[in-house]
């Protein structure tokens, strides 16, 4: 049975009023400043083989990299969400830009490792403020098809994602590391459609408190503490396990590829590609059966349901690795936008706060799992993380103890 989304963030007849209404414009424009925020991002691990060759890295040190920008975007996140819960901030997005073009400059003209360091750092800042009020406005303009929004809204992160390996190929790998200042116009330009959403959504904030000075706030009873903890840690759990594979795969394909098939730099960005563009067209189809189907069915299919494909593709050929790579992708992305709309329901009139746990927590297990991969890589060899991460999907058996959505 699909979920029935609570008014849980305006009065009922706000809902119907406003809410019934999609708003795809505001949702199209903050998936295009997410594709925009997350083609930076993509930038980082894109660019690993070129810098670890540059300044002479150890995997280590590669991980560390990606630990430094991922703890800075996962630690603030949830405080964000916090934040913005009491006290929405139609404009922090535009701050938290500048951030990001801070960190693409230093990223550009950085000399010595602890200044990639902190480039990273900077670039993590601006995430940890963007994704949570981000996701809120999607959740605005979703009209109740939450999982649908939440989707469009991940599949211009993922679509980000996916471009960022190809940009580096095209530009910074042969042009050299400095070429990465070009992109400082990327940070601009979602400056520009983050202003303008701004606005909307502080129109959607006087429209809120009018109609609630007007009609009374429909009262959810409260899910048991209890209850909501071990729902959420299941969940965490889940997060885990898709985090730490997708790390292996952002941060240590190409290397696997280079290594195992001897293919170049540039071929291995693409196969990185195909990996993430596979993934944006699973969160896409996660979003649109989530709404139908229920939530927590398509977390189940989602999670467990890659594992056949994780677990054959450390033994595949150069073609099956392709094939199982884009598939795992695409079957694993699926899932994200489902429990986070899973977890809202569970807590209702957080929507900022759940939102900076969950893409926090994210962002702190795909650095965690970046930094202890690479050591395992220095330790045993590339061909063993796979082998490792591979078995990581058949945590989503806990699947069977999360209620159904109309138990939560």
């Amino acid at each position: 049975m699909a979920a029935q989304p609570s008014p849980d963030l305006v009065p009922q007849n706000t809902v119907k009023h406003v809410a019934d209404r999609t708003a795809f414009p505001v949702l199209f424009a903050i998936a295009f400043s997410h594709l925009l925020n997350d083609t930076i991002q993509s930038l980082i691990p894109a660019i690993y083989p070129l810098v670890k060759e540059s300044y002479q890295l150890s995997f280590s040190e590669v991980g560390l990299i990606t630990l430094a920008f991922q703890i800075t975007a996962s630690i603030l996140q949830p405080l964000v969400g916090h934040w913005t819960d009491r006290k929405p901030q139609p404009f922090a997005l535009v701050g938290g830009m500048l951030f990001t073009l801070a960190g693409v400059l230093l990223l550009a003209w950085a000399g010595s490792f602890n200044s990639l360091l902190i480039a990273v750092a900077l670039v993590g800042i601006g995430s940890s403020i963007f994704h949570p009020e981000a996701s809120r406005m999607a959740y605005v303009a979703s009209g109740g098809k939450r999982a649908l929004a939440q989707s469009v809204f991940q599949l211009g992160g993922n679509a980000g994602s996916a471009l960022g390996p190809l940009l580096a190929a095209a530009i910074i790998v042969p042009l050299g590391q400095t070429k990465i200042s070009w992109f400082s116009l990327v940070p601009l330009i979602a400056m520009v459609v983050l202003w303008r959403v701004g606005r909307w959504y502080l129109r959607m904030m006087a429209l809120r408190t009018h109609r609630q000075a007007r009609q009374p706030v429909v009262v959810r009873t409260p899910v048991p503490r209890r209850k909501v903890i071990g729902v959420v840690t299941i969940l965490l759990l889940l997060i885990f396990s898709k985090q730490f594979y997708l790390a292996s795969m952002t941060s240590y394909f190409t290397f696997y590829l280079i290594g195992k098939f001897g293919v170049t730099v540039q071929a291995a960005q693409i196969q990185l590609f195909l990996f993430l563009f596979a993934a944006a067209v699973g969160t896409l189809a996660g979003g649109l059966l989530g709404d139908r189907l229920g939530y927590r069915a398509i977390i189940w299919i989602s999670i467990l349901g890659a594992a056949p494909f994780t677990l054959m593709l450390p033994y595949a050929n150069a073609f099956w690795t392709t094939v199982l790579s884009m598939t795992a992708g695409f079957v694993l992305a699926s899932a994200f936008s489902a429990i986070l709309v899973y977890a809202q329901l569970l807590i209702p009139g957080r929507v900022g706060l759940v939102s900076g746990l969950f893409f926090g927590f994210a962002f702190g297990m795909a650095g965690i799992g970046s930094a202890v991969l690479g050591s395992l890589a220095d330790a045993t060899s590339i061909n063993t993380v796979f082998a490792v991460c591979s078995f990581l999907p058949l945590i989503g058996l806990l699947c069977v103890l999360l209620p159904r959505e109309q138990q939560s």
